[in-house]
């Protein structure tokens, strides 16, 4: 079944800079679009950045210039880097992956498997 592991995260104080980790199981990694998602405790999980199998790529307006996604097929792994964090990137940080047919898309409600979340704290 499919399984994802996220890892990376943790305190850093603004400015600095977290990488994000997702270790993808059970499924054929290349033949899907994956995404990063965060939600804090009362808020709407929303869509950070997406990477799909064949160059679609998604950034969220308030991430844009500051994190970039990528994917690597032969480790079934996709990252997250996220440079100059602000105290507003403060959330846990989910992956999760659609079959990338026709799948071209950031909204998590189409996304079927998530993992478990890394929390991610911006602080002084």
């Amino acid at each position: 079944q499919v399984q994802l592991v996220e890892s990376g995260g943790g305190l850093a104080q603004p400015g600095e800079s977290l990488r994000l980790s997702c270790a993808a199981s059970g499924f054929t990694f290349a033949h899907y679009n994956m995404g990063w998602f965060r939600q804090d405790p009362g808020k709407e999980r929303e869509a950070v950045s997406c990477i799909g199998h064949s160059g679609f790529e998604y950034y969220a307006t308030s991430v844009k210039g500051r994190f970039t996604v990528s994917r690597d097929n032969a480790r079934n792994t996709v990252a997250l880097q996220m440079d100059n964090l602000r105290p507003e990137d403060t959330a846990t940080y989910y992956c999760a992956a659609i079959l990338g047919v026709n799948a071209d898309t950031c909204g998590p409600m189409a996304f079927p498997s998530w993992g478990q979340g890394t929390r991610v704290t911006v602080s002084s």
